[in-house]
């Protein structure tokens, strides 16, 4: 070989050694290599089968499908289901999952565990017929050690037993299945051990920060091992900003824990403006031998809270807009989609939203991911009860066996999530005039505290009747006082208990400017969580108007099926905002300044009647066919000084719109087609406006996509928005034609929707009625790359086509 020839090729393999080098060590491993999805090729049977565990029974006739999965949104709504009002009348029972794992015998000696992030209720996992674990727990994230069960160079078998048959169980629709992620993760027998890291702040100094490294090793061998930890810390450019080794010695059999100190230069703090995310990669070395290594994704930012200062991010005082949510996805049931969770979280921060409360029970790890990425605060709750129930089979059931279990797996999984900033371990529990009440806060909140001393603890606590100054102590049990609908007893409260930092945990809706003014006034009050933020399934015709002739009365004391719903959310099914939620974005926010709505005349359908959690039926439309020159009223929200209204461009009349009248302006006008005007004065000038025209006759669908490109994962999804619109394209919101879907290429239609709580259709079918004008479908993905083309029909009208493009 030439001279020259020796030197490139020498020069070619140094480069190829550099770029593997940068490749492995350069920038953070984004995903965790040890764990693998395994949502895929899964056989599912609805109903108690005999033998399905064991690894001769043939489930060839079974359906095939990719989890997550629920199968009660599957079903149809009937009054006789067993779940009722509580759970929104769907199809609940008993059914069974089984899948086939190869392990290759190259895997002999590692740690292999199945990882369900959530399965409702009562799971049972079979490995090769054998039990390997079960949790009752239906919000639970929970690991299962299969390794004792494998064969090694051959096909196993795991089955999965899912029942949700004990109704009633939940006070809202829980879902029945594997509705959340499954994941395969093989560790070596010295690894980092799952959840096992915990990364804190531990000072902010100007622009440098030291945060707190805490990561828990394993070792499985029977020798003492000399090892190097290392910590590579990178930024949301993927820049390496810090790094540090440690010198450890594991000793056999054992786990311990590692702490490190480590400083970041020129530090970019996580907030709701900027939700600045890093990561941190931790390897375990043995000389200079790779180990295992896991990456973990966090922010930097500080907490603190008093009476004196209120709730302060990074100094800086925030007054909390928050929202309660429940875990369902509207018309995909409890299936927690990424996307779906991460839409989920985008549409409340888009409502002005600062603030999430995962009522009542630890939500997906794919919406706190959304939560950190988009910048929503978040209060994740473990419980709706303790030792009393409020339903035959609910947690009461198990409290005593589980609680420790359960609390421990919500905040280790959850712990690195900056947007988590309030740890709820409970919600109205009935027993809470009791002594053992008391303890049993003391309890939980002593092991939170033990697991994550960084962020306050609190449980929602109400009352019904008189009694109220009986709970301090259960008070002094927490860091911040939870109130349910109480937060009017709050000024008297601070007179009797001056140290005590209250937050409205959940609140009528109608009560928006009352809670708003006590909050923005009083700094011991740091926010208030109305509920809901969102409409959901179950707790059905919460929130609901009605028109007299209907059933009469709460929802909580008949069952008044087909309501399978509730309506009190400011977002209704299908992601659409109500006039409240532009009205409580106003109070809160600078940027929102203008909103205007129209409130149904009473009898325009019938006599209106209200309910404890709703709001007047007020509408964003100047659609009101058969009502020329009646009286309607007009609701303008206005952070200016005045509003003008006009009519057809004629003046109607100007007022104030300030604190003195909550910020509204209300115009009673004859109504007559055409187009309304709000506009927003300062000063004599005219500076903004909100516009609304009337419709004409329904003519056309129009099809909206949330996103038309689309991963070809066979997860991802796109809802697509459905429209009745007149000749020129504006909306009809009397439209209530039934429109019909199809689809061809690479996707799938897998629900649809229209966010009437009334409409008994299936929500996986391929057609909808529409409501007030509007619908919706989902699509998926396949794996396949290509176009998704969905048409929409209905007679009378002019179909509509779009197209999806999945990459």
């Amino acid at each position: 070989m030439h001279k020259r020839s020796i030197i490139f090729t020498f020069l070619l393999i140094s480069i190829c050694l550099l770029v593997n080098q940068i490749a492995v060590y350069g920038q953070p491993d984004r995903g965790d290599k040890r764990k693998v999805l395994f949502d895929d090729n899964w056989r599912f049977t609805l109903g108690d089968v005999t033998n399905a565990s064991q690894t001769s029974f043939d489930d060839h006739s079974w359906r095939k499908l990719d989890l997550p999965h629920d199968w009660s949104i599957e079903g149809n709504v009937n009054p006789k289901n067993p779940s009722g009002n509580d759970g929104g009348y769907f199809p609940t029972g008993i059914g069974w999952y089984r899948k086939n794992l190869y392990v290759d015998k190259s895997q002999q000696g590692k740690n292999l565990q199945l990882y369900f992030e959530g399965i409702y209720m009562n799971a049972e996992i079979y490995v090769n017929g054998q039990l390997a674990g079960a949790r009752p727990y239906g919000y639970s994230s929970f690991q299962i050690d299969i390794t004792p069960h494998l064969h090694y160079g051959k096909q196993n078998i795991i089955a999965v037993k899912v029942d949700n048959a004990q109704q009633k169980n939940c006070r809202w629709y829980s879902g029945s299945g594997i509705y959340r992620h499954v994941y395969l993760i093989t560790t070596p027998k010295i690894n980092f051990t799952t959840w096992g890291t915990f990364i804190s702040t531990a000072d902010v100094d100007k622009d440098q920060a030291s945060i707190h490294v805490a990561t828990e090793l394993q070792n499985k061998t029977n020798g003492a091992k000399k090892l190097q930890l290392h910590y590579e810390i990178f930024d949301q450019q993927q820049q390496l900003v810090a790094q540090e080794r440690q010198e450890i010695t594991l000793p056999p059999s054992s786990n311990e824990i590692k702490e490190k100190d480590i400083a970041i230069k020129q530090v970019k703090l996580w907030s709701p403006e900027s939700p600045h995310l890093y990561s941190a990669r931790l390897r375990i070395l043995e000389g200079t031998k790779l180990i295992d290594q896991q990456t973990i994704p966090f922010g930097v930012r500080t907490i603190s809270y008093s009476a004196e200062d209120g709730f302060k991010l990074n100094g800086k005082m925030i007054k909390i807009n928050g929202g309660c949510v429940h875990h369902d996805n509207g018309a995909l049931g409890a299936a927690a989609y990424d996307r779906a969770e991460y839409r989920k979280a985008e549409i409340l921060k888009k409502a002005g939203f600062n603030a999430v409360r995962t009522s009542h029970n630890p939500p997906s790890e794919a919406f706190l991911e959304a939560c950190d990425q988009l910048g929503l605060l978040v209060m994740d709750e473990s419980f709706d009860g303790w030792r009393t129930g409020k339903n035959p089979h609910d947690y009461a059931t198990i409290f005593d066996k589980w609680w420790k279990q359960d609390i421990t797996s919500m905040v280790l999984r959850d712990r690195n999530h900056p947007a988590i900033v309030f740890w709820s371990t409970g919600n109205e529990i009935i027993e809470r005039k009791e002594a053992q009440a008391v303890t049993t806060a003391g309890d939980l909140a002593k092991l939170v505290r033990s697991l994550d001393p960084s962020r306050p603890v609190t449980s929602a606590i109400t009352t019904w009747d008189k009694d109220w100054e009986i709970f301090d102590p259960l008070f002094a049990q927490h860091d911040i006082g939870g109130y349910n609908y109480q937060l009017h007893r709050a000024p008297s409260d601070h007179q009797r208990v001056p140290s005590r930092v209250i937050v409205q945990t959940e609140s009528y809706p109608r009560d928006a400017f009352a809670n708003w003014k006590l909050v923005n006034d009083n700094n011991y009050i740091i926010g208030d969580f109305v509920w809901t933020a969102m409409d959901y399934l179950g707790e059905s015709g919460i929130g609901r108007y009605y028109y007299a002739g209907e059933t009469e009365g709460q929802h909580y004391e008949r069952d008044i099926y087909p309501w399978h719903g509730a309506y009190c959310g400011d977002i209704d099914l299908i992601g659409q905002r109500k006039p409240i939620s532009h009205y409580r974005d106003l109070l809160y926010n600078d940027n929102k300044k203008l909103y205007m709505a129209v409130k149904e005349p009473n009898h325009y359908f019938g006599e209106i009647k209200e309910t404890l959690w709703s709001v007047w039926p007020t509408w964003e439309s100047w659609t009101w066919p058969g009502h020329d020159g009646k009286d309607i009223e007009v609701e303008v929200y206005s952070r200016y000084p005045a509003v003008r209204l006009y009519i057809n461009e004629q003046l109607i009349a100007e007022k104030t719109t300030a604190a003195n009248s909550e910020f509204k302006a209300s115009f009673t006008v004859p109504y007559q087609p055409g187009k309304i005007r709000a506009v927003g004065v300062v000063q004599g000038k005219e500076v903004d406006e909100y516009v609304l025209t009337s419709s004409g006759e329904a003519q056309q669908i129009r099809l909206i996509a949330d996103r038309e490109n689309i991963k070809a994962d066979g997860q991802d999804l796109s809802f697509i928005n459905v429209e009745v619109a007149d000749a020129t394209g504006i909306l009809n919101p009397h439209a209530a034609n039934r429109i019909t879907f199809s689809i061809e290429g690479t996707g799938s239609i897998i629900a649809v929707d229209n966010a009437n709580l009334q409409d008994e259709d299936n929500y996986t079918d391929k057609s909808r009625k529409a409501w007030k004008g509007r619908a919706m479908l989902v699509v998926k993905s396949s794996k396949e790359k290509g176009n998704i083309r969905i048409k929409a029909t209905a007679d009378g009208l002019k179909a509509a086509t779009i197209n999806i493009q999945s990459q």
